[in-house]
């Protein structure tokens, strides 16, 4: 899976999801129900043992060191805008934010220069394939508080179902992580369909619309193009 890509695409010029699906997809709890009764046993990456492994020290570390820390996951974070602002919204915990691309999770972001006093001591960027990353966080059993996965793609091509990350293989583990999980889309549908997922997993929450900040205060650049363009934003929150 993979956040979207159009970074070249002007701020207020975000075009809308365009889809033939004009609800949740009918073959959706059938995926899900196949992923839960089939494990998932894709061959792991070895570039991503690697960065697991190192963030598993770092990890082990900071617990040791914070025996009431908290670890924040931010899946698909892109060029790791929302990593940082989380970082400095919970200066308690150690917030990874996990990309698989190495160009955006290497970008400069406006507002996070390195010389401009921005403290990078409680998060870290990771490129990873978050189908491997996933299955390694919870087997290793990280102590998650909260798993952020904002505006990944949305794949909203019907036949393109089992590329979205609830009907996906690792759709199990990934549910699995974290005491709280929270997504964003533009797309409602997209998280209708999470929602109705999750319940097969014995999660629940609400989808609401989020209001509109100014740019500097969006979680992830694409939130403030999606919000300047008049699109409405929504979040889906869930717990056991």
């Amino acid at each position: 899976m993979t956040t979207n890509t159009n970074d070249s695409q002007a701020m207020g010029d975000s075009k809308a999801i365009i889809s033939n699906q004009e609800g949740i997809h009918e073959k959706l709890d059938e995926v899900v129900k196949r992923h839960l009764t089939h494990a998932f046993q894709k061959p792991y990456q070895k570039h991503t043992e690697q960065a697991f492994a190192e963030m598993h020290v770092l990890v082990q570390a900071f617990l040791k060191a914070n025996p009431e820390g908290e670890i924040i996951l931010d899946a698909c974070c892109g060029v790791g805008q929302s990593t940082r602002l989380l970082a400095q919204q919970n200066p308690q915990a150690l917030v990874i934010g996990v990309d698989k691309s190495d160009h955006r999770i290497n970008r400069n972001v406006e507002g996070f220069a390195v010389d401009d006093g921005f403290s990078a001591e409680n998060y870290h960027l990771v490129r990873a394939d978050l189908n491997d990353f996933y299955r390694l966080v919870k087997t290793a059993n990280w102590p998650v508080s909260k798993h952020y996965i904002l505006y990944p793609n949305p794949w909203p091509k019907s036949k393109h179902l089992q590329r979205r990350w609830h009907g996906s293989g690792v759709f199990p583990q990934m549910t699995s992580i974290g005491g709280q999980l929270i997504l964003r889309s533009n797309w409602r549908i997209y998280l209708e369909e999470f929602q109705q997922a999750a319940k097969l997993v014995v999660l629940h929450g609400e989808i609401t619309a989020l209001p509109v900040v100014e740019s500097s205060l969006a979680m992830t650049p694409f939130e403030a193009k999606y919000q300047a363009s008049g699109q409405i934003c929504w979040q889906l929150t869930l717990e056991r």
